[in-house]
């Protein structure tokens, strides 16, 4: 079983500088990366570290996974975003889980066991958004197998077959929630295993809440439509 690690960095050198020497390269047959268009030396610090990256061909971070999954050339591939935010030793996680046969794994921050950076706090706009929009898909498509509780994390593995029959539309930020749909509409072996989340140690976050959020409901009723 070989199994592909894919790094998806926009200007994420602080985090790089965190993770990339933690990653247990062993595990993997390939290590590569996706940028975004970094201009704060993420691309250069990779590529000493022996890293290929490729440029993303398009914006979005569907595009990224699209990419990720033609490039790969192992049997499984693995999403992982180097913020310092997670600790890499999740990415061993991903690997007995395959060899049982599952075709979509996440990492997941709202199971027992797991901590989302906002679990501190009393108010939780993420982490609610991410419960109500985990069970309206449930209720829309799932017919068996795993429940998936957390629908918008990018931290995954996949099949490599399996990601091409699930058809992710190329543009867009949908791409977390469009698999755990896709996985629910083909009837993909699925599940999850808990994740340590912090919060980020320096900069913002790529994707805001609200404008994140009318482009996933945008998605959604793209979806309810989809007939493929």
């Amino acid at each position: 079983m070989k199994i592909s690690l894919c790094l998806i960095v926009w200007n994420e050198i602080n985090g790089c500088k965190i993770d990339i020497a933690k990653i247990n390269r062993k595990h993997f047959h390939e290590i590569f990366a996706i940028d975004g268009g970094s201009v704060d030396g993420t691309v250069d610090f990779l590529q000493k570290e022996g890293i290929k990256v490729y440029p993303q061909e398009y914006k979005g971070l569907n595009s990224a996974y699209v990419q990720a999954n033609k490039i790969a050339s192992g049997d499984y591939v693995v999403a992982f975003f180097p913020k310092g935010t997670i600790s890499t030793s999740c990415l061993e996680s991903f690997f007995p889980l395959f060899k049982q046969g599952y075709q979509l794994v996440i990492a997941s921050r709202q199971i027992k066991g797991s901590l989302n950076e906002e679990d501190s706090k009393f108010i939780k706009p993420r982490k609610w958004l991410v419960k109500i929009l985990a069970f309206f898909v449930a209720i829309l498509w799932k017919k068996e197998g795993n429940f998936i509780f957390d629908v918008l994390h990018g931290v995954k593995g996949w099949n490599k077959k399996s990601f091409e029959r699930m058809k992710i539309l190329n543009r867009g930020l949908s791409v977390d929630v469009e698999m755990v749909i896709r996985s629910y509409k083909l009837k993909l072996s699925r599940v999850e295993f808990p994740v340590i989340e912090l919060a980020r140690p320096y900069g913002k976050t790529h994707f805001r809440i609200w404008p994140t959020g009318k482009k996933l409901i945008k998605y959604l009723f793209f979806e309810i439509i989809r007939h493929d």
